[in-house]
């Protein structure tokens, strides 16, 4: 299967530049395409048609995993509830002060448990974490006996905004860098994987987000911001494949200064579908098509891949304008 070869490929460390409008965006949807089209070759069927539905697959599976991710703050707060009961009933039967229900009652993961769109999703995708009591259990003490939540406890400050922070840092540090739940997750999905790294960014980011105001009505990240984004993906993916050959004369042509027989093979599909989307999207800016795929380059290939791309990118570019095969402009810095 395609999918059997995301394993393979590094996760793109892209965090520092995701936006927020929506959980699917531009540069996820780049990274995945690279994955696919490097698997498409590498697979040998040359089945267009099933690697099309392999890349919408993958990216509606990024977005389970975000929530899926979200549904795990509240499976531990409901673990924490369980352990409360028990100390609560030991409490009343020795006649002991009874224990804090600070973290098992927090305001931020109530709202969550509460949250409309995410119940809404679970259910209809039938996702839960009824079935790993045991990785529950174990990140639960790993929380309880972390400093994040000794000072929470020990807090006196006691309101909405500590709570949503205290799960903030939690998550960042204990979920976000967890080996057993990284394993758990390979073991449920092929893709989760590769996409953790990217989709925890965007938790993180819908921790911080959540008012208190907003109560069950809080707003997620959409899948897509609109159809606009998923036309895109599916229109380069198309684009890179069917043009390979146009957009690989384009490469000979513009590598007269540089070996292009020494390319390494990523390096090819990467300026392969950077060309697809420089003449496919006219509203994309060539610069910023140039640096997104200089970026992925560095991460993916070898070393000097990203330089050697830029290079190369603004080189066919150029020649495309010139040629009247590309009716865009350079801005200015490429220019200099």
């Amino acid at each position: 299967m395609i999918g059997d070869f995301f394993v393979f490929l590094q996760v793109i460390r892209v965090s520092n530049i995701l936006f927020w409008r929506n959980m699917i965006n531009r540069e996820l949807i780049r990274t995945k395409v690279v994955q696919l089209t490097y698997a498409y070759y590498q697979n040998g069927n040359n089945n267009m048609e099933m690697a099309e539905k392999e890349l919408i697959f993958s990216l509606s599976k990024a977005y389970d995993l975000y929530n899926y991710l979200l549904a795990l703050i509240v499976a531990i707060t409901k673990e924490a509830r369980r352990y409360l009961e028990v100390a609560q009933s030991k409490a009343q039967r020795e006649g002991t002060e009874m224990p804090s229900q600070k973290f098992a009652y927090n305001r931020f993961a109530l709202q969550l448990e509460e949250n409309k769109m995410l119940n809404d999703f679970l259910e209809t995708k039938k996702l839960n974490w009824d079935d790993e009591p045991e990785f529950l259990k174990k990140i639960y003490h790993q929380i309880i006996d972390s400093q994040i939540y000794q000072e929470y406890m020990a807090s006196e400050e006691d309101d909405y905004a500590t709570d949503r922070e205290v799960w903030r840092k939690l998550y960042r540090t204990l979920i976000q860098e967890s080996s057993d739940l990284d394993g758990l997750l390979e073991e449920q999905s092929l893709y989760w994987n590769d996409d953790k790294e990217v989709v925890d960014t965007f938790v993180l980011k819908t921790i911080k987000r959540f008012e208190e105001k907003n109560h069950s009505k809080q707003e997620l990240l959409p899948e897509y911001s609109n159809e606009e984004d998923k036309d895109y993906a599916r229109k380069l993916f198309r684009a890179t494949i069917l043009n390979a050959d146009e957009y690989q004369h384009y490469m000979s042509e513009a590598s007269q200064n540089w070996d292009f027989s020494r390319l390494a093979y990523m390096d090819i599909v990467i300026m392969q579908i950077a060309i697809a989307e420089m003449m496919t999207f006219p509203s994309i800016p060539i610069t910023v098509t140039i640096n997104e795929f200089v970026e992925m380059a560095k991460l993916y290939s070898t070393p000097r891949s990203g330089g050697y791309i830029n290079g190369m990118l603004d080189a066919i570019a150029r020649h495309l304008i010139k040629s009247g095969k590309l009716l865009k402009h350079m801005d200015e810095k490429m220019e200099s």
